[in-house]
């Protein structure tokens, strides 16, 4: 039964749900971001949540959907689970939506007219489609776009123009046509207007009409005159009504329209005129003015003889209604009045008419003047006469008839006024003149000359004819420079473009012939432009003093004449030295060989510098940044010295850095590296340092055999090179052989030369030079080496007394020499003789074979001191004797070795 419940009911239910249409109304602001929220359909409807059941049959979640997507669907997102609509991506801008501002715009699938006629809602409408079809209902959902002041006034038009009469009455209201327009809505449309300058005598209205629009109202507040100011111009502003409020302005010109509220006015009540009865027809007599202060036709002044005027005077005299002027218009003749009073009026429009009397005496003249008539021959305008500058001399300008219209006077003529011209009779006719130039006319000194030919009878009566002479300009003036050498100063590494003058040359012609165009000569630099119509001269690139400190070159001045006349001028441009330099070492490293002891302040060496600025910028200042306390700088001659003298086994070199700086502001400096190599001088005498005293012995026994070493001399020279290569020698000996012992030059090794015998026994005491191969002069020490010959010492004390006697020793040194041979074959036979006698005497028998083997062993000796001894050189021999305590270099007490 419930099944069958179901059934019966379930389609009554569904079309139930789909007959029911449901309307939701939203409202929200304009302009807002995408994703704010305007509403949840589902919340609003009251429909169960997505995962709702019904208590018996379960039901699918609700699904939301747009029925169409016409101009409302663009500015919104609907979520199709939860119902939720928000902001798209799109702006909604309600003055752009609803143009219509009477009354309410609907915008999407449908338009509803409005209800009400003025501030209805802007609508977004939507159609909204629930299911499934358990909730299907077709929702109309409604949103009002509130206004927000987002738009300030603007008027229409930027110059707003009225006009008000200067007679308006204070209190007169005057629409101004073009009010300000505000698309914003209600208090954020335009409220109020105003006057940035109301002079005193405006003031502002504001009027709404039934639809609510505001129209502003001028008011005028005090009296106007158009002849006292005929304009006024101001600002209005017109302002709305948003917090903060937005304005808007117009620039408002009120023109001030004339009236006739003027009258013509003679300057003058009375005028009196003089005239000659002999006054030929049209003769002018006389003007007369009256003003009008008004404009337009409300100033037109006519004039008009008064009817007190008689109509002899009015036909005597002829008046122009227009121009005021009085003219003769029939012959003066001996009935003719010798007074007129002419009254004149003058009219204007609705004013009674201005007065003015003329008073014309006639002075009757019973003759005729004499008449001058003119034929031109040069060029002549009413009047005037065109003359070319250097026409000839004897230019003809015109031809004169002089004669007396009566024939019964004689009739005389004269050219009256300054100028180059002559009036002269052309004969052989009779009162025929001739006007000509006397010398060419110049425009420049004088353009316009008024002459007068002058015509008198007998009796006295003059006549002048006047003529102008207007001068015709020609190109014969050349441009003149203002200064014929320009001379100009530019500093270095100008910006581009930079302006250098601007030439002026002046042409004394008129019109195209005197304007100058300006150009540069052929020698000028491409990087030089000049202006041709301004003159203005500049340099497109930067300048280097260092590259060319002095430009030269020519500019021209060309006029507009035909054929075109020039001139020339002379541009000099000194190119101004800027400290863009710094100073610049001929050499970055120095390198300076001093010998060593060099007095103090001497000149180790020069160093150049140079800086390519000039003057002050490249005056160059040197200093040693270190070892100040050695060395100093001469600055301006760049010359370096040592304070004192250098020892080159304290310090063997030095390495400076010297600064140069110049005197530019700021200042530019560099620096350069000087290396200073002292070279030695045999400053140093070898020191012996073995043995170690003159007071020390060595006991050498009997046995030892030929050749052995016995001991050594060990000394050692501070200098170097040459300088400290040592040579031993012995320059005395005292012992009973003391020839016995031999000492090795180069090592200083002392050697047993031959064997000992029983009466070698004893002391032996050899004076040891040493000395170095300097130069100039060699230096040296002396040692005493003690040898004592004995298989024992037992008695020490006696040899200590030995060796504290002054030795008696003769100094007679024969150095070892290496390039000369006489000296070592006489070494020879003086070391072999002693031992060819002991072998004779020991064996005669056997003579030869001890002479040979004696021959052999002095060979042997001979070859060995040779090759020892060849690197030494020949030394002066020292004769006398030696105070050996003298030569001591560190005398030690030492005990027996």
């Amino acid at each position: 039964h419930l099944l069958l419940f179901l059934l019966f009911v379930g389609p009554f239910n569904c079309f139930a749900s789909y007959s029911r249409a449901t309307e939701l109304f939203y409202s929200l602001n304009e302009g807002l971001p995408a994703g704010v929220l305007i509403g949840s359909l589902a919340r609003d409807l009251r429909l169960p949540t997505a995962g709702g059941q019904h208590p018996v049959v379960p039901r699918p979640p609700l699904s939301f959907t747009l029925a169409s997507h016409g101009l409302g669907g663009q500015y919104v997102q609907l979520d199709n689970r939860s119902g939720e609509l928000h902001t798209s991506a799109v702006e909604i801008d309600r003055e752009a939506l609803c143009v219509e501002s009477s009354g309410a715009t609907v915008f999407g699938s449908s338009a509803v007219s409005p209800s009400s006629p003025s501030f209805e809602p802007c609508l977004l409408l939507l159609d909204v489609l629930v299911l499934p079809q358990e909730y299907f209902r077709l929702v109309k959902v409604k949103i009002a776009i509130r206004d927000v002041n987002d738009n300030a006034p603007r008027f229409p038009v930027p110059h707003i123009h009225l006009s008000v009469p200067e007679n308006a009455p204070v209190n007169t209201r005057l629409a101004i046509e073009h009010p300000a327009l505000d698309p914003d809505m209600g208090t954020n449309s335009v409220q109020t207007y105003r006057l940035r300058d109301n002079y005193g005598v405006f003031t502002l209205d504001v009027e709404e009409n039934e639809s609510g629009e505001r129209t502003p109202y001028l008011i005028v507040m005090g009296a106007l005159d158009r002849e006292t100011q005929e304009e006024y111009v101001t600002v209005i502003v017109a302002e709305d009504g948003g917090t903060p409020p937005l304005v808007g302005s117009a620039t408002l010109t009120i023109g001030i329209s004339d009236i006739n509220d003027n009258c013509p006015q003679f300057n003058d009540s009375q005028l009196n005129v003089t005239l000659y009865g002999n006054a030929s027809l049209g003769t002018r007599v006389a003007t007369v003015h009256a003003v009008d202060m008004d404009l337009g036709s409300n100033a037109r002044v006519t004039y008009s003889y008064s009817q007190k005027v008689h109509q002899p005077s009015r036909d005597l005299f002829h008046l122009n209604e227009s121009t005021g002027a009085i003219t003769l218009s029939t012959k003066v003749d001996g009935d003719t009045s010798k007074l007129h009073r002419l009254i004149i009026l003058g009219n204007g429009p609705g004013c009674i008419p201005a007065v003015i009397t003329v008073l014309v005496t006639i002075i009757k003249v019973m003759m005729r003047p004499p008449e001058v008539v003119p034929r031109f021959i040069a060029n002549e305008v009413e009047g005037v006469v065109y003359l070319k500058e250097l026409e000839p001399i004897n230019t003809p300008i015109a031809f004169f008839t002089i004669k007396d219209p009566d024939e019964k006077y004689k009739v005389s003529c004269y050219l009256d006024g300054d100028g180059p011209f002559r009036l002269s009779p052309y004969k052989p006719y009779n009162n025929e003149y001739l006007l000509e130039t006397t010398k060419p006319l110049d425009f420049e000194t004088q353009q316009l000359y008024e002459i007068s030919v002058v015509a008198w009878n007998s009796e006295g009566f003059r006549v002048n004819k006047i003529i102008k002479v207007q001068v015709l300009d020609d190109n014969d003036n050349s441009p003149v420079f203002s200064e014929q050498l320009i001379e100009l100063s530019i500093e270095e590494n100008n910006v581009p473009n930079a302006f250098l003058t601007k030439l002026h040359a002046t042409d004394a012609d008129s019109g195209e012939r005197g304007q100058v165009s300006y150009f540069l000569g052929p020698d000028a630099p491409s990087y030089f432009a000049l202006d041709k119509t301004t003159g203005v001269l500049t340099v497109s690139t930067q300048l280097d003093r260092e590259e060319k400190e002095k430009y030269r070159y020519t500019v021209k001045a060309v006029d507009s004449g035909f054929p075109p006349r020039e001139s020339i001028a002379t541009v000099t441009i000194t190119v101004l030295d800027k400290n863009d330099n710094s100073p610049r070492f001929i050499n970055k490293d120095f390198s300076f060989f001093v010998p060593e002891n060099f007095p103090g302040f001497g000149e180790i060496g020069v160093i150049s510098v140079t800086d390519a600025d000039a003057g002050q910028n490249g005056w160059v200042a040197l200093s040693v940044l270190n070892g100040s306390d050695i060395f100093v700088i001469d600055t301006g001659k760049g010359v370096l010295r040592a304070k004192v003298s250098l020892d080159r086994e304290q310090q063997s070199s030095y390495v400076l850095w010297i600064e140069a700086v110049d005197g530019g502001d700021p200042a530019l400096s560099s620096t350069a590296k000087i290396t200073i190599l002292l070279l030695d001088i045999n400053d140093n005498p070898p020191l012996v340092l073995f043995p170690q005293s003159n007071m020390s012995y060595l006991l050498v026994l009997p046995s030892t055999l030929p050749g052995s070493p016995i001991t050594e001399v060990y000394a050692v020279d501070k200098d170097t090179g040459m300088n400290a290569v040592i040579a031993y020698s012995i320059i005395g000996r005292r012992g009973p052989r003391p020839e016995s012992f031999r000492i090795d030059p180069k090592t200083g090794n002392i050697t047993l030369e031959e064997s000992l015998m029983q009466n070698d026994y004893g002391l032996y005491r050899l004076l040891v030079k040493v000395s170095d191969h300097g130069y100039p002069e060699p230096l040296h020490s002396t040692v005493m080496v003690n040898l004592f010959v004995n298989d024992t010492v037992s008695n020490e004390s006696y040899i200590e007394s030995l060796l504290r006697k002054e030795p008696d020793i003769s100094i007679e040194e024969k150095q070892p020499q290496i390039s000369i041979e006489p000296t070592h074959k006489k070494m020879e036979s003086a070391s072999c003789m002693p031992t060819l006698v002991a072998l004779s005497v020991i064996s005669l028998g056997s003579i030869a074979l001890v002479t040979g083997m004696g021959i052999y062993i002095c060979l042997r000796k001979g070859k060995r001191h040779h090759s020892e001894d060849e690197n030494l050189e020949v030394q002066i021999p020292l004769n006398g004797r030696i105070n050996l305590h003298m030569l001591e270099k560190k005398p030690v007490e030492i005990s027996n070795i």
